[in-house]
């Protein structure tokens, strides 16, 4: 998934993004709710983590501003205010799930499966197009029933194409979904990582190019015959 945090205390992001990452996540950092809403705006993210109490606009505008604009996203509000009202006024807003700090690591990731299985009918527990398989809740790819060893980026891309088996993604789109605003790389980038990517599923037995390369436009799954 591509993740969002809009939180301006480091001591909390900073330990949240690096946890998450190693999930295999891609993550963004912001540090309020301004920076947040630009993010928003220029990426499309499957989860914000937002902070209540943020300078120049808080937790609760801007996810009321999220919702406004049709924001698909998950969001779950992080904040130290605890009391009934606090939440309603969070959930109200349009959050899907309200955290209190502080909070444990392991209670954040399971309070996000548990909204991806609410969600289920939209975003399907495995994942599948042909002999390709992707299991969201145990990070595991197979190809015909063999584990890939996949790099985290690696399985944020698989994840990607069998999000939307049919669509052409140009490399642009990839760098736009899978890549973290604050880094700095270019299409060449994809390219590398679609042929390791490739190599690996010929490896597991699948036709040369899976991912095909469609000329002048992007990638794609290619059908597989019987």
């Amino acid at each position: 998934m591509r993740i969002l945090i809009v939180e301006d205390d480091n001591r909390i992001a900073k330990p949240l993004a690096e946890d998450l990452k190693h999930q295999n996540h891609a993550v963004d950092l912001a540090s309020d709710g301004l920076q947040g809403w630009d993010y928003a705006l220029g990426a499309e993210y499957d989860l914000i983590l937002l902070d209540l109490m943020l300078p120049k606009l808080d937790g609760i505008a801007l996810c009321q501003r999220l919702r406004a604009a049709q924001s698909p996203a998950l969001i779950i509000m992080l904040t130290a205010k605890d009391t009934t009202a606090d939440k309603v006024l969070g959930l109200d807003a349009g959050a899907d799930d309200y955290l209190v700090k502080p909070f444990e690591l392991d209670e954040l990731a399971a309070r996000i499966r548990a909204l991806l299985r609410r969600s289920a009918e939209i975003r399907p527990e495995i994942l599948s197009y042909g002999g390709l398989q992707l299991d969201p809740q145990t990070l595991a790819v197979r190809y015909r029933g063999m584990n890939l060893d996949l790099t985290p980026t690696e399985y944020a891309i698989v994840e990607y194409f069998l999000r939307n088996p049919q669509r052409v993604l140009t490399r642009s789109a990839i760098l736009d979904k899978l890549w973290e605003f604050d880094r700095t790389s270019g299409e060449g980038t994809v390219k590398t990582h679609i042929a390791n990517l490739r190599k690996k599923l010929t490896a597991a037995g699948s036709p040369k190019e899976l991912i095909e390369t469609v000329y002048g436009m992007g990638y794609r799954l290619k059908i597989e015959s019987d």
